[in-house]
């Protein structure tokens, strides 16, 4: 692993803020404060954003329902054209977005912040595609009744996302949401809400005033007032299980429906026959060690069978720790970096109860350098323990960071117990030969995603969720935005009047 990490050879991105989107225009926060962001590489500030209140989620709303009441009666092949147009202006700044997002999350430019922003152009280009499937069914009830079924849109969504994939994130709200026929307020999180705005910059070139606005701020000043607000008809939240259940709440007071993208520690199960390279570096992919772990879907809890145990490991090592660790935006870095202060001592609070752990053995890794240049930013080291346990708390915790758990197992039967053996169900992995267990496998894991033989991220089309604590409902495929963004009316009219 490299010990050192490398100055960017090309000059510091420019960030610029106009502010705050509310009803088409930028404007500043009712109290005049401001949120700093900091780029995690140097832990320097990078630009100030506004520190939206109530007030603000209540010019926001009002914004939003007077712009839906022209907005869901546009065609929603119209609406889904519109989302067409912004796609392509969104991959024609894509590099724009790239970099902001490097800079404000600490993920690696060349492995993860390119990736995310060419995703999200074509999460609008998949749902700018479905606005003719917004279409309902007809009900055979004789010759003399027309009766059928409508989609329509539920009004204003508020929808709140985390810092981990921003501009993605965000995308995976908007676009369903709009072409739906809904209008939105959304607030960015405030550790990186620069992504976020540039997209909304780029949308607003294309939308009329209010369908989509944009808040920055703190979760209780904003988020909460948000959530809470009369005038919301639909939340969208991904981030933490913990606040996910915060907001269930709020939706149940006003019984609004709700959809919950959140917390995961998914399992990755080897089988003795995977003990090869190709197996080595899907564990890597599921890990998201390049991504910092910093992510829902990370495979943080691995499942090796006792005969490849010590050999598999020992080939993870020498992969993992040829990744290179350093400033995000230099082509060369494979690994960026932990998005604050906050959770990386939250990670480094792990690592050093692993390290205690009489039981554990630490594989690689470790607790970060103290000096030198990656001490100069929140670089923390992919690290892996092995133990024969599933329950103690690296194990049965959400880290959100590069922490590594491998258990043996020998039965199969066992493997599926441990491995469901969680409050979280958000994704899975099975790594095998025999196509005919792994499926069997795959049937059996108790969570809402589960890949064969590779640990790659979603696509557009997937119908992508979690099963128990990780959430409620879909996203990234057509059933999500019917599920989430519409209700279904029936009209039922008498022909013989």
């Amino acid at each position: 692993m490299s010990s050192t990490a490398t100055q960017s050879k090309s000059q510091a991105h420019a960030v610029s803020s106009k502010g705050m989107l509310i009803g088409g225009q930028w404007v500043d926060s009712a109290s005049g404060a401001r949120i700093t962001v900091e780029n995690p590489a140097k832990r320097t500030p990078v630009a100030e954003v506004p520190r939206a209140n109530a007030a603000d989620v209540d010019r926001a709303v009002a914004a939003a329902a007077k712009a839906q009441v022209d907005w869901r009666k546009v065609p929603a092949r119209e609406r889904g054209k519109v989302l067409l147009k912004i796609a392509e202006a969104l991959q024609a700044r894509a590099e724009d977005i790239a970099r902001t997002i490097s800079l404000e999350t600490g993920n690696a430019l060349r492995t993860q912040a390119r990736g995310e922003a060419n995703l999200t152009a074509d999460i609008f280009r998949y749902f700018g595609g479905l606005g003719g499937e917004l279409k309902g069914e007809t009900i055979p009830l004789g010759e003399n009744v027309l009766s059928y079924t409508r989609r329509e849109p539920l009004g204003v969504v508020g929808a709140v996302i985390p810092w981990n994939a921003p501009v993605m994130l965000g995308a995976l709200k908007i676009a369903p949401a709009l072409c739906a026929g809904n209008t939105m307020v959304m607030k960015a999180a405030e550790d990186a809400p620069l992504g976020v705005l540039l997209m909304a910059e780029i949308c607003q070139e294309f939308l009329p005033p209010g369908v989509l606005n944009v808040l920055t701020g703190y979760g209780e000043e904003c988020g909460g007032a948000l959530i809470n607000h009369p005038g919301i008809a639909k939340l969208s939240f991904t981030g933490s299980t913990e606040v996910g259940k915060i907001v269930m709440r709020a939706a149940a007071e006003r019984i609004v429906p709700v959809s919950l993208e959140l917390g995961g520690k998914s399992p990755s199960i080897v089988y003795p026959d995977a003990d090869e390279d190709w197996a080595v570096d899907g564990i890597i992919a599921a890990m998201r060690f390049t991504r910092q772990s910093q992510s829902c879907t990370a495979g943080s809890r691995l499942f090796l069978h006792e005969d490849i145990f010590d050999s598999f490991l020992g080939k993870l090592e020498k992969k993992t720790t040829a990744l290179k660790i350093g400033d995000p935006l230099d082509e060369k870095t494979d690994i960026g970096t932990i998005i604050n202060n906050k959770q990386f001592t939250k990670v480094c609070k792990y690592v050093d109860e692993g390290l205690k752990r009489t039981d554990a053995k630490l594989v690689f890794g470790g607790l970060p350098p103290k000096s030198g240049p990656l001490s100069e930013g929140y670089f923390a080291i992919p690290t892996v323990f092995a133990d024969r346990s599933n329950d103690w708390r690296l194990a049965r915790e959400e880290i959100f960071g590069p922490v590594l758990v491998a258990i043996r197992w020998s039965d199969e039967a066992e493997a599926i117990r441990m491995a469901n053996d969680s409050h979280y169900g958000l994704a899975a992995y099975v790594w095998t030969h025999d196509i005919g267990r792994g499926l069997r496998a795959a049937h059996a894991v108790e969570s809402g995603w589960v890949q064969v033989n590779q640990g790659l991220g979603q696509v557009p089309g997937m119908s992508y969720g979690g099963f128990k604590q990780s959430g409620i409902g879909r996203e990234f495929s057509l059933e999500g935005m019917l599920d989430s963004f519409t209700q279904r009316k029936n009209v039922t009219v008498n022909l013989t009047v």
